[in-house]
C-alpha cells in the first residue's frame, strides 16, 4: 500500500496526471507478446524483467518471476527495484518483492528511499543490458525516453541506478523559449519584495521572477547576443546560466524528466544526450567523450526592488507565457519548499546543514578541481569574505538583499561595504560592484566569478568533495 501512495503523491506533486494516462495506454498496447523468455537476461532480452511492469496475466506473471529467480545473476536487482517502483497491480508487487528480499536478503518493504540508499553504496555492478530494460521500461511512459538509454552503456560517466524517472514527459515541465519580455515599470504584477533571478550579458540585464520560473525550470533565449539557457533545478534550488553554444555548436536544451541524484537532467535536441545541469556536460550518449563543457555565466538571486534599483533598464518575465499556471507568489512547489522532507533521496545526506539551507557554489572549471560551498547564512552575517581557491584569491559581497557577487580580488583587500554598490579597500581606496565586475576610482578592476545558489542536500550529493564553509 505505501509503494502506491508514495507514487501516486509523486505524480500529483508533479501535476504530472497526463504522464499517469499516457502511462496506461502504453502498458495496454506496449507488449502484446506473452512468450515467457527463459534464457539469461542479455543486451537483446530482458522480456521476464519488463513483464513485471506491462502484463498482467496471472500464468504470464509467475513464469517470468519463475524465470527470474532460476537465471539470478548479480545486478539483477535494480530490475526488479524499478520493476516494484512501477508496477501498479498489488499482486504483482507482493510477488516481485517477495523475490527481491529473498535474493538480497534485504528487508526494505515498500520502502524506496531505502532500497535506493542501499542500492547506490555498494558498488556498481548492474550489467550492460541494464540500459536496455531502462530504454524498454521508460519508453511506457515517453517514447522519447527510449532514446536516452537504448544501446548507450558505452556512452555514460555515471551510475545509470542513479538516474530516476522525475514524473513528467520530456519538456512536460515547458521550458521557455525565446520568452516575451517587458520593460521593468510595466511588471505591476511584481512586488518589491519578490524574488527574482537577475543576469546580466554584455550590458543586457533581465529579471526571471521564482513565480513564473519554477513553473518551467527552464527558459532558453538570445541575451546580449549570446545564446544561453537558463536551467532552474527546483528540487535542488539552483538556477545555473549556460552559454549553449560550444566550438561553434549551439546546443538546443531542454527538460528530460530524468534525475540524477535529485539535479535535473538536460537532454539536447539534435542527440537526446542527457547533461548534467550542475557542470553543462553531457554525461549519457553520444556526446560523452567529445570534450564538451557548457561555459557557465552568474546568476543573482535577490529580490525585485534591489534588482530593479540596481538595473532601472532591466526587462523582466512577462506573465504572458503562453501557458496557463497560477504564478501567484510562493505558489509552485509551495509544499515543497516549506519543509527539508526530501522529494528523491540522494546515496548520503550530508547533516553538516539542513538538506535545503542554502549555499553559494565557487568553482573555476579549467583553472582548479577545488570546489567551495559557503552557506548563505554565513555570508549573511559576513557581508565581505575573502578566501582563496586553488590559486585563486577571491572576495564575496552580499547585499542588504542577501544577494552574493564574487569577484577575483588579486592582492587587494577589503574592509567595507555599504550593502549596496561600493566597497572600500585598505588603502582607502572605493570600488564600485558591477555584474561584470569591479572597478576602483584609480581605474583598476576586478572581473566577477561565475557563481549560483544551491541547496546543500543536492550540491553535496553532486560534489562529495565540496569544501564547506559555514
Amino acid at each position: 500500500m505505501v509503494s502506491y501512495l508514495k507514487f501516486g503523491s509523486l505524480l500529483c506533486f508533479l501535476a504530472s496526471s497526463l504522464v499517469l494516462v499516457r502511462y496506461f495506454q502504453k502498458t495496454i498496447a506496449f507488449e502484446q507478446r506473452t512468450e515467457v523468455v527463459t534464457q539469461h537476461p542479455s543486451e537483446n532480452d530482458i522480456s521476464n524483467f519488463v513483464y513485471l511492469v506491462t502484463q498482467e496475466d496471472k500464468n504470464t506473471i509467475n513464469k517470468a518471476i519463475t524465470t527470474i529467480d532460476a537465471n539470478w545473476e548479480q545486478g539483477h536487482d535494480i530490475f526488479l527495484i524499478e520493476a516494484l517502483y512501477f508496477t501498479q497491480h498489488r499482486d504483482i508487487s507482493k510477488k516481485i518483492l517477495s523475490l527481491l528480499e529473498r535474493k538480497t536478503n534485504k528487508k526494505f518493504g515498500y520502502d524506496f528511499d531505502k532500497w535506493f540508499h542501499w542500492m547506490w553504496n555498494k558498488e556498481q555492478e548492474y550489467p550492460d543490458s541494464y540500459f536496455q530494460f531502462k530504454s524498454r521500461l521508460h519508453e511506457l511512459i515517453d517514447p522519447k525516453f527510449g532514446r536516452y538509454f537504448l544501446n548507450r552503456e558505452k556512452q555514460s560517466t555515471i551510475r545509470l541506478d542513479e538516474v530516476r524517472w522525475g514524473g513528467v514527459l520530456q519538456d512536460g515541465i515547458p521550458p521557455l523559449r525565446n520568452p516575451r519580455m517587458i520593460a521593468a515599470e510595466d511588471a505591476s504584477y511584481l512586488k518589491n519584495n519578490h524574488i527574482v533571478f537577475g543576469i546580466e550579458v554584455n550590458g543586457d540585464a533581465r529579471a526571471y521572477p521564482k513565480r513564473i520560473l519554477a513553473w518551467h525550470e527552464m527558459f532558453v533565449d538570445t541575451v546580449g547576443d549570446t545564446p544561453v539557457a537558463g536551467v532552474y533545478c527546483t528540487l535542488c534550488g539552483t538556477v545555473i546560466l549556460y552559454k549553449t553554444t560550444h566550438n561553434e555548436v549551439e546546443h538546443q536544451m531542454g527538460t528530460s524528466g530524468f534525475l540524477y541524484r535529485s539535479n535535473k537532467l538536460m537532454y539536447d535536441q539534435a542527440t537526446q544526450s542527457l547533461w548534467s545541469t550542475l557542470e553543462g556536460e553531457p554525461v549519457i550518449g553520444p556526446l560523452v567523450g567529445k570534450g564538451i563543457k557548457l561555459d557557465y555565466l552568474s546568476v543573482v538571486t535577490t529580490t525585485w526592488g534591489e534588482w530593479k534599483k540596481r538595473h532601472p533598464e532591466t526587462s523582466v518575465l512577462s506573465l504572458q507565457t503562453g501557458h496557463r499556471r497560477d504564478y501567484g507568489e510562493g505558489v509552485a512547489y509551495q509544499e515543497y519548499f516549506a519543509t527539508d522532507n526530501l522529494m528523491f533521496t540522494v546515496p548520503k545526506i550530508d547533516k553538516s546543514l539542513r538538506n535545503k539551507d542554502e549555499i553559494l557554489s565557487i568553482r573555476i572549471p579549467g583553472e582548479t578541481d577545488e570546489n567551495i560551498a559557503i552557506a548563505s547564512r554565513f555570508l549573511k552575517r559576513n557581508t565581505i569574505y575573502q578566501s582563496q581557491i586553488g590559486t585563486v584569491n577571491f572576495v564575496v559581497f552580499t547585499d542588504t538583499s542577501g544577494a552574493h557577487r564574487v569577484y577575483r580580488s588579486g592582492t587587494t583587500i577589503f574592509e567595507s561595504y555599504d550593502g549596496n554598490s561600493t566597497a572600500i579597500d585598505n588603502t582607502g581606496n572605493s570600488w564600485h560592484l558591477s555584474e561584470e565586475k569591479m572597478t576602483s576610482e584609480t581605474d583598476k578592476a576586478l572581473k566577477r566569478l561565475p557563481t549560483h545558489n544551491a541547496f546543500w542536500f543536492g550540491y553535496k550529493a553532486a560534489f562529495p568533495d565540496t569544501r564547506l564553509i559555514k
